[in-house]
């Protein structure tokens, strides 16, 4: 596996691919990557990203994820940029339990590429985030992409 490391607004990110596919996306930085023209072009994308020159990725991806946790992670995709839907939504998609969605949702590895920052409480909370600061990049991730998020309290 070859990786990537490289600082972003949200902190030094560590991208990861494996046969021609993006596995994983990780806060951090790791020593002795070999980068290559994938990595290059998913840090590119992560900065235009960041830098609002895009709203969605265009990458080969490969999540090692159980078959439930792909099939959640496929509908996190479809949720446009500036979006959210509650846990409860993703859930009646696909014929699941809340529940099983936002463990589904925590156990994203390719996180800002696949947007797990754009599922919430069906109460307008945030909910948690497994990304390095936990909710409070959840938000600002969305006040990134310009999220409607109502009156919720700033820390949330």
């Amino acid at each position: 596996m070859a990786h990537l490391s490289f600082p972003s607004p949200v902190g030094e990110l560590t991208v990861t691919e494996q046969d021609g596919a993006i596995v994983s996306l990780d806060w951090g930085s790791k020593r002795g990557g070999a980068p290559n023209a994938l990595l290059d072009q998913a840090k590119a994308q992560l900065d235009a990203y960041f830098s609002k020159k895009i709203k969605a990725f265009d990458l080969p991806l490969r999540p090692q994820v159980s078959g439930f946790q792909a099939r959640v992670l496929r509908v996190m995709q479809e949720i446009p940029y500036g979006k959210t839907k509650s846990y409860g939504d993703l859930a009646a998609w696909i014929g699941s339990a809340p529940r099983a969605v936002g463990g589904a949702c925590g156990a994203n590895p390719i996180p800002i590429i696949i947007p797990c920052h754009r599922v919430i409480a069906k109460s307008g909370d945030l909910g948690g985030y497994s990304g390095q600061g936990g909710a409070t990049t959840k938000r600002r991730l969305l006040v990134h992409e310009g999220a409607d998020l109502g009156v919720l309290p700033l820390d949330q």
